[in-house]
């Protein structure tokens, strides 16, 4: 294992790149997608099932996990990766996407901000300083600076202000972060839809010489087609020797087109979610189990995934679980969707290093466009 923290360029086939995090508790293979683990679980899956179909890192939350357990007991615990039975890498969010969108009474200012708990009310500062404290109590691997993420649409000068606010928050956690040779701090690229905002923000992260860049405040409602502009415009903004993650994103589409605009990780609760809901991801694009057509199908998901709840579960029983709102239809369809994105990221991971990128993502999209088998 690595002693320290490092970005290493495999290949890259036009903007698209291949890559490997090497860290002390392991390597992460990019493009890398980061299943969500919000409170120190996978929804629906056991840590070894998570391991299994590929992951080499999850995500947890920083804001989740002090309200519930409380970071310092899970540090009294053994740290987040004891505690949650996962050995290898864990990227932790600031919490502050979470504070401006899920708490109450909230009040920020220069030093931080003031909030109260979505689950009792209970008052909590956050500041950048307590920020990086609570993520170093998880003993999480990649730690990200606080920021401000304003939703879009938003006024310019509301941009700005919290584009400004979110680099002096970063040049704090920096200083709070320290040296620490086998973990890194990312800072968060904002600016929303301005693509004047984002240049400053990147240009200014840049100059702190970070260990890694992370975009944040897209994929917040926006039309894709911005998200995509403003990954032209940022990314070439950004050192070709560190690596870059896309916050929040998103859909297979999305990630296909955002790792040929140079994104390197991606992290989004959809293919959890959306197996809690009845909805599987697959080479034939989205399939939602509730609907009728499947009540008689005797045929699998996938018959040629390599993920048992594609392969040897009939569509009829799947239809079964979610209609009957059974426990194992949640966990079946959660595990086909988080194998489907792993082997869509191994799938890319190639591609790029045969130089076939651009042919094998119109592939892949020729096959969601194609649709579902026919109905029986």
């Amino acid at each position: 294992m690595a002693k320290t923290f490092s970005f290493k360029l495999v290949a890259t086939d036009g903007r698209a790149r291949r890559g490997v995090i090497s860290m002390p508790r392991g390597e992460i293979r990019t493009p890398a997608f980061m299943p969500v683990g919000t409170g120190g679980t996978v929804k629906a899956m056991y840590m070894d099932q998570v391991r299994g179909v590929g992951a080499d890192i999850i995500l947890g939350n920083t804001y989740h996990l002090m309200l519930r357990p409380g970071a310092e007991r899970v540090a009294k615990l053994g740290g987040l990766h004891e505690f949650a039975r996962w050995p290898h890498p864990i990227l932790t969010d600031s919490g502050g996407f979470q504070v401006m969108s899920l708490s109450k009474l909230r009040k920020l200012t220069e030093k931080g901000v003031t909030f109260r708990s979505h689950i009792d009310g209970s008052p909590y500062e956050m500041s950048p300083e307590r920020s990086i404290e609570i993520q170093g109590l998880l003993d999480s691997d990649i730690q990200m600076q606080l920021d401000e993420c304003t939703a879009l649409p938003a006024k310019p000068t509301e941009i700005e202000r919290a584009m400004e606010l979110s680099l002096r928050w970063a040049e704090r956690c920096k200083t709070a972060f320290g040296d620490q040779p086998g973990k890194a701090m990312f800072g968060i690229v904002q600016g929303g839809d301005s693509a004047v905002m984002r240049v400053r923000s990147a240009q200014a992260l840049k100059a702190m010489e970070l260990k890694g860049y992370a975009l944040g405040g897209l994929a917040v409602g926006e039309p894709q087609a911005v998200m995509l502009e403003m990954l032209d415009i940022t990314c070439p903004e950004l050192p070709a020797d560190r690596p870059r993650y896309l916050m929040g994103v998103g859909t297979p589409d999305d990630i296909l087109k955002s790792v040929a605009r140079g994104i390197d990780m991606f992290d989004c609760v959809m293919p959890t979610r959306a197996g809690r809901h009845g909805l599987a991801y697959t080479r034939r694009g989205k399939i939602n189990l509730r609907n009728a057509r499947h009540a008689d199908d005797p045929r699998p998901l996938d018959e040629e995934s390599d993920c048992p709840a594609a392969r040897d579960y009939s569509r009829a029983y799947l239809h079964h679980l979610v209609r009957s709102q059974e426990s194992l239809g949640a966990m079946l369809l959660t595990w086909n969707n988080l194998s489907y994105y792993q082997t869509l990221m191994q799938d890319i991971r190639a591609a790029i290093e045969a130089k076939a990128f651009e042919t094998r993502a119109a592939e892949i999209s020729e096959g969601w466009a194609r649709g579902d088998i026919p109905a029986i």
